[in-house]
């Protein structure tokens, strides 16, 4: 799919609950729920973070895995990944799974993945500035969701650490006009209501506990494609036009399959997703994009901009001997 003349790809897609008004948003270690006030020219709006950029993240590469069967999805079939294997060649994880990707301790340790990095990026010392044009090549040859959600190679022995790609593809979801809905419950104890003081440390006993949800006039999901910065990297338009075919279908998976954020938070679509910038572009639906996404594989695949083959890693676990 051709990229659009702009610095950037701005989208949002209003939300609702399932059923009811109420939903639970994401929460913070030590902080809780993060609300915040929105000023206007009229009054100051409470509002609230649903969810953040780096769940979203996380939730925007999670369409891609057929967990059940530890693989790529179909529609994904031809772009390489690195998987990580144990001794027995049994499936570990993969860069598409790690938190940090290409930077994973089990990936960016390996000899083989070090070996190919020094190779291709041409490092000879850790003096001069890092090539990120090399850098996203790499990634385009071995793992080019790294491209979309970022990575940052923090090894010494890689010019000092230095090589890094900030995320190409964010989101976040947002509420307003929101209003605590304050409620809560009780554990039973049908066996020993009272528990004890220590008992209760321990779980047992009628334990009561608060429960604090949210109900909102307006919820809305946030994408931003960073254009500029995806062709910063120098690459072919070929590639390009397939970074950006799958930023757009991540985002139409996601939206399909992955609005059940929580237990108490099952979204569904409100009103359709839409281009706010350029207002002009408008976003293909799934299946289509679904189709435009393969042949995008394929003809990266036949210009050689992907591996011939995804990378195979061994990761040997060492053992604590007994005694």
């Amino acid at each position: 799919m051709k990229i659009p003349e702009s610095d950037r790809l701005l989208a949002e897609v209003s939300l609702e609950p399932v059923q009811g008004s109420r939903f639970q948003p994401t929460g913070f270690p030590s902080l809780g729920p993060a609300e915040f006030v929105y000023p206007t020219d009229e009054r100051s709006v409470e509002s609230l973070l649903v969810e953040s950029p780096q769940s979203m993240a996380n939730r925007l590469e999670a369409v891609c895995w057929n967990e059940r069967e530890a693989r790529l999805v179909d529609t994904l079939s031809g772009i390489p990944t690195i998987t990580v294997n144990d001794e027995k060649g049994d499936f570990l994880t993969s860069s598409l799974l790690e938190a940090h990707r290409i930077n994973s301790s089990y990936i960016i340790g390996n000899e083989v993945v070090l070996g190919k990095l020094k190779e291709d990026l041409e490092l000879d010392d850790e003096l001069g500035r890092p090539n990120m044009s090399k850098l996203a090549k790499f990634a385009l040859k071995y793992d080019p969701n790294s491209i979309l959600h970022g990575v940052f190679l923090s090894q010494k022995e890689i010019a000092g650490g230095r090589f890094k790609m900030t995320r190409s593809i964010s989101a976040f979801i947002e509420a307003t006009d929101v209003k605590q809905v304050i409620s809560g419950g009780v554990k039973l104890d049908q066996l020993d209501p009272k528990g004890g003081d220590e008992g209760a440390k321990k779980g047992f006993g009628h334990i009561p506990y608060p429960r604090t949800e949210y109900a909102a006039k307006s919820i809305k999901a946030y994408f931003n494609i960073d254009l500029s910065r995806i062709r910063s990297y120098g690459l072919s338009e070929i590639g390009n036009e397939f970074l950006f075919t799958f930023a757009l279908w991540k985002i139409q998976s996601f939206l399909l399959s992955g609005l059940r954020l929580r237990t108490a938070c099952d979204l569904k679509i409100k009103e359709p997703l839409k281009a706010t910038h350029p207002e002009s572009f408008s976003i293909p639906d799934h299946g289509t994009l679904s189709k435009d996404l393969q042949q995008a594989i394929n003809k990266c695949m036949g210009e050689g901009e992907f591996a011939k083959e995804s990378l195979i890693i061994s990761h040997k676990q060492s053992k604590k001997k007994k005694g």
